[in-house]
């Protein structure tokens, strides 16, 4: 056993009991949890407003502090930008993690502090390491190197502060002794040009032994393409045959997994979700024969959920763990060691088991797409339809929009069935508007955009006044509060409609 497996194996064996603590006592880790974020923020602007130093309680925390989205923090987080001190959480936060925005910015610039820099993110990396090798005792990822390809945003300077997407934060400040584990060289994947940065990835790391991956499955699906095109070899364990394990997270490995066991064939490959965004690290898959997620209760995240239909509502219900319950869709609030304070994430779980607290993500409190990462929603759809119609004379009625998953030959886009009731003149030209429209208002689409290398052109399609009336009466849907879904992360709408389009009944 080399020097790295004997040490994990030591400082392991302690951190999967203390993992096995809160599994048994999650209420109590979660309320040290709460408590002691209290205590470190007393005197910050947040606590001093909100009487942080008499609160005694969950109850009283919930009652003094009002529930929040990015809008209700963006003054704060300007401020945080600017280089004031002591506002959400002591001392100065340096860091920001950008990631898309919401119905009024382009870009969200998440405070990453050390503490959850440290206690969060970096901790997650090493449990996952801890749960894999545990569960895999005679692994031999420690015998090459951990492939990690990061987003293509470069680290920005401004101001005081200093913000890039949450893996190039990441790569930045980790220490010194991951360059000797992991490939490329930080130098190499911080490249902003991901066309450029995928080139060199590539030529660096065809001829070294990469034992794992670590990132989002659509950006990977692009880079092993690309690596069997440079080869000429016709599966990925031609070019690294000691691959073992893929660590995914950021979007549904659902569509992919396929894709991925064909172009990865053989048993020695394994799969493992973890459940990471810019606000923290939230789930790791701790079971390798289910495909659910643990709940990690103690990286300095407080978590509270509130049944998904209640989100957005001032009388809306939030409960901790231990009051939570199975196949309930929750909306995710947390407060954290980054001084976010009942912060709803956008995103929705349901538990499959609260013995311990594990739970699959079941999407978004509001419509979305995020196929490839680009977390497209609602209202930037609207936003940029508006604007095509509004240059090109067209009018519309309804429309629908999924993703058009990858596969061996092709790469992901998105298809738009819209009912017009003017067409443009020109569907091209719409086409042009609507997806020039998506990257001004979304940094995570125009990122994914990049070249065509992820995501190409979208897709739109008109069709026959009177299809979408003829989707809800064929679902029993007309009338009422029934509405067409404007956005899906599945092809289940666009399947349907487009079935209702072929059998000629409109």
């Amino acid at each position: 056993m080399g020097i790295i497996p004997s040490v994990l194996t030591r400082i392991g064996a302690r951190r999967l009991n203390q993992i096995d603590n809160f599994r048994k006592n999650p209420v109590d880790c979660q309320n040290e949890v709460l408590f002691s974020l209290i205590r470190k923020a007393e005197q910050t602007e947040v606590g001093r407003m909100h009487g942080f130093s008499a609160i005694s309680s969950y109850k009283d925390y919930s009652l003094a502090v009002p529930l929040k989205n990015y809008e209700d923090y963006l003054p704060l987080i300007e401020r945080m930008r600017k280089g004031e001190k002591n506002l959400a959480w002591p001392g100065e936060i340096k860091w920001f993690a950008k990631s898309s925005g919401t119905t009024s910015t382009k870009s969200k610039f998440i405070p990453i502090s050390t503490e959850s820099l440290w206690e969060c993110h970096y901790q997650a990396a090493k449990d996952i390491l801890y749960l894999y090798t545990g569960n895999n005792p005679d692994t031999r990822i420690f015998s090459g190197k951990a492939l990690t390809l990061g987003g293509s945003n470069r680290i920005n300077y401004q101001g005081n502060n200093i913000y890039g997407d949450l893996s190039a934060v990441l790569i930045w400040n980790a220490p010194f002794y991951i360059e000797f584990i992991r490939t490329p060289r930080q130098k190499i994947a911080l490249i902003e040009d991901f066309e450029q940065k995928l080139e060199l990835i590539i030529k660096t790391t065809v001829s070294q032994n990469v034992t794992s991956f670590s990132g989002v499955p659509s950006w990977y699906l692009t880079l092993i393409k690309s690596v069997l095109s440079y080869t000429g070899k016709s599966n990925l364990l031609d070019v690294w045959p000691n691959l073992e394990v893929f660590f995914h997270g950021g979007i549904s490995f659902t569509p992919y997994r396929e894709i991925y066991k064909k172009l990865i064939p053989g048993e020695q490959m394994h799969y493992m979700e973890t459940y990471n965004a810019s606000e923290g690290f939230f789930g790791i898959q701790d079971n390798p024969s289910e495909n659910d997620m643990l709940l990690m209760l103690d990286y300095g995240i407080f978590y509270e959920f509130i049944p998904a239909e209640e989100a957005g509502s001032p009388s809306a219900r939030a409960m901790m763990i231990g009051e939570v319950e199975k196949g309930v869709n929750y909306a995710v609030v947390i407060s954290t060691n980054g001084g976010l304070w009942r912060y709803l994430i956008g995103d929705t779980i349901v538990f499959t088991s609260t013995s311990p607290y594990r739970f699959r993500i079941s999407g978004r409190t509001k419509q979305y797409i995020n196929a490839f990462g680009e977390e497209l929603i609602v209202e930037n759809a609207d936003s940029a339809l508006s604007e095509a119609c509004r240059l090109t004379g067209a009018i519309i009625t309804e429309y629908t929009a999924g993703p058009v998953f990858m596969d061996a030959a092709s790469r992901g886009s998105h298809e738009w069935l819209i009912e017009f009731e003017k067409e443009p003149y020109s569907i091209g030209h719409f086409t042009e508007i609507l997806d020039s429209e998506l990257k001004s208002l979304n940094s995570d689409y125009e990122a994914k955009r990049y070249k065509d290398i992820n995501l190409t052109k979208p897709m739109v399609n008109p069709v026959p006044r009177g299809t979408f009336t003829q989707w809800l009466k064929s679902k029993n849907k007309l009338g009422g509060q029934n509405k067409v879904p404007r956005l899906s992360n599945t092809r289940e709408y666009l399947d349907e409609i487009i079935l209702v389009v072929r059998s000629n009944n409109v």
